[in-house]
């Protein structure tokens, strides 16, 4: 076993991770060592797949946007569950990385005046997501990455797999990693971490996110005692591709596109009158499902799938091409189907994690329902849950929030370990700690059992779709706890087939799909135990939201093995709860 030294150590290369990393690096002046540590290689990172935007007020005289307003559609979107002080952080923050990103080059459409273009989004009152064609995440990774590997002071540690983070006391001291190439153990020691690995949304079966979004910073923080937040929020994308889940950016609607049921109708006139295809993502995934309830969806024949159509076909074809190039290459691709001529068949997919690390304003991890903050470690991007987007995240926000709390826990790292008098990671602690758990991995690799892993992972998943989806019910949730628990015992008695150390991606597919198991336990606790339908927790036996009781965050701990739930109340700085109509 390899024992590397760093100051500060990132577990994750998406948005978030990168920008935390190229922030830290420059607020030292490249004198801390800074470590990047990534299952994959780093420019394979789900925000790649990012493609409609990244939302900030520009140009607020032109468009009579304002900062205000932003914020006003951000918390209203959220169905009031956002801690107001950190959206007022993430409005303000926002115009500064898009300026940011494009003097990194970032190629932004354009207006015909040479301003950077924005266009509608779902819940946004204004045109105000900046974007590049339907690739804005590849764009933004390939500029953070390219400046990345000019600084000298960042290793990038690719297709390493962390298995556990060290915690002594309530203190970060590094992580236990696995070379997947190698099959080799190396523990990573730092004074400083923060956890950027992205979502979940893996704990579905249909999901718009990639095979890698299987939760793993948040499942690890989870086993090391750190609370998780408001895990019961799972965002459902209203339009997936049927029936292969794979995203239909929501930007296809931002530049004109319609949602049709089977009889031709624009049914979101009934849901959303003044927003129709733009309202926010809870509503429209709603609306659709109760479409396809009521009889008037379509069914795809191969799949046997329920979905609606979105139709492009009306738009100028040029519009499709420039603006939306990428949606048309899946559709060709994908189905052999052009959206210059037919409509798209969609229906909603899980597609974001609005719960993660429970946080503070400035990205610390909390140390327990309460605090205290932690000293010398923070979470950013999807898999940290400060909380910005509450019940639902409006579209373009993710990119937004990555940007964000990459650059201020970024920041915040680097002026921590700047500090003469910060206490170092304990050697002897962490040496002990990496031997147990290097015995921990090997074992796992003699696993014998009559279980087949990848079974468990599809019932687990079929779970999840059928029974904590865009609506949920009492009688569902309470089968898909007692399913869960009965997938957790038969995880027990797995078997790994391949005893290989030499790219074992059998072994790193058991560590995801123990991961995920916990994850979706606390979603399903979360959920049971949240009496309301709030955002994109939508119960029917309430179908209403309760301000009175309700208008909290669920923090959940893992305490000797078991879910144990609180709750902290949400931040109002300006806004009340109102009703919420489109």
């Amino acid at each position: 076993m390899e024992t590397l030294k760093y100051d500060l150590i990132i577990l994750g290369s998406g948005l978030a991770g990168l920008s935390a990393a190229i922030h830290a690096s420059t607020i030292s002046k490249g004198k801390i060592k800074i470590a990047i540590v990534t299952k994959l290689h780093a420019m394979r990172s789900h925000s790649v797949s990012a493609e409609g935007g990244l939302s900030g007020v520009l140009y607020g005289k032109d468009n009579k946007d304002s900062l205000t307003l932003h914020a006003y559609d951000t918390i209203k979107g959220s169905d009031y569950l956002a801690d107001q002080d950190a959206v007022e952080v993430l409005v303000n923050g926002a115009p500064q990385e898009i300026k940011f990103y494009e003097h990194l080059g970032v190629p932004w459409n354009r207006t015909e005046d040479n301003k950077i273009s924005q266009r509608p989004f779902g819940g946004m009152t204004i045109p105000r997501t900046a974007f590049a064609a339907d690739k804005t995440g590849f764009f933004l990774m390939r500029a953070l990455y390219d400046t990345v590997l000019k600084s000298e002071n960042i290793d990038i540690f690719h297709e390493h797999y962390a298995t556990s983070l060290i915690m002594d006391k309530n203190r970060f001291n590094g992580m236990f990693t696995m070379d997947i190439a190698s099959g080799e153990k190396k523990l990573l020691l730092g004074n400083a971490g923060i956890i950027a690995t992205g979502g979940a949304a893996r704990t579905y079966k249909l999901t718009t996110t990639a095979y890698s979004s299987t939760g793993d910073g948040i499942a690890l923080a989870y086993r090391a005692g750190l609370p998780l937040k408001n895990m019961e929020f799972v965002q459902f994308h209203p339009t997936s591709l049927v029936p292969t889940g794979v995203l239909i950016t929501e930007a296809a609607r931002g530049e004109g596109g319609y949602l049709l049921n089977s009889k031709g109708e624009r049914f979101m006139s009934a849901y959303a009158p003044s927003k129709m295809e733009l309202a926010p993502r809870d509503i429209i995934s709603r609306a659709i499902i109760t479409e396809i309830e009521a009889g008037r969806g379509l069914v795809h024949e191969e799949s046997g799938m329920s979905h609606v159509l979105l139709d492009l076909t009306h738009l100028d074809h040029k519009k499709i091409s420039e603006k939306l190039p990428m949606i048309k290459e899946i559709c060709i691709k994908t189905l052999g189907l052009d959206p210059d001529n037919d409509p798209i068949p969609v229906r909603p997919a899980a597609h974001f994690t609005m719960g993660g690390i429970h946080s503070n304003i400035n990205g610390q991890v909390m140390s327990g329902p309460s605090g205290p903050a932690m000293a010398n470690l923070w979470t950013a991007g999807e898999c940290g849950c400060v909380s910005v987007h509450g019940a639902n995240r409006l579209g373009s926000n993710s990119l937004s929030q990555c940007s964000v709390w990459g650059r201020i826990t970024g920041i915040g790292a680097a002026t921590y370990l700047m500090k003469k008098d910060i206490s170092k990671y304990d050697e002897s602690f962490s040496m002990k700690f990496a031997q147990g758990e290097e015995e921990r991995i090997n074992g796992i690799l003699e696993f014998d059992g009559k279980n087949n892993p990848y079974d468990i992972r599809e019932s687990m998943q079929e779970t999840m779709d059928l029974n904590m989806g865009v609506y949920r019910d009492r009688i569902g949730m309470a089968k898909a706890k007692k399913e869960l628990q009965v997938l957790q015992e038969k995880f027990k008695d797995i078997y790994v087939e391949d005893k290989n150390d030499v790219y074992n991606t059998n072994l790193r597919d058991v560590l995801e799909i123990g991961n995920l198991l916990d994850l979706s336990q606390v979603i399903a606790e979360g959920a049971i135990a949240r009496n309301e339908s709030r955002g994109s927790h939508a119960l029917r036996e309430n179908p209403k939201r309760d301000d009175k009781n309700w208008m909290k965050h669920t923090i959940a701990m893992n305490i000797n093995g078991k879910i144990q739930l609180s709750y902290a109340n949400v931040k109002v700085t300006k806004w009340q709860p109102e009703e919420r109509k489109y």
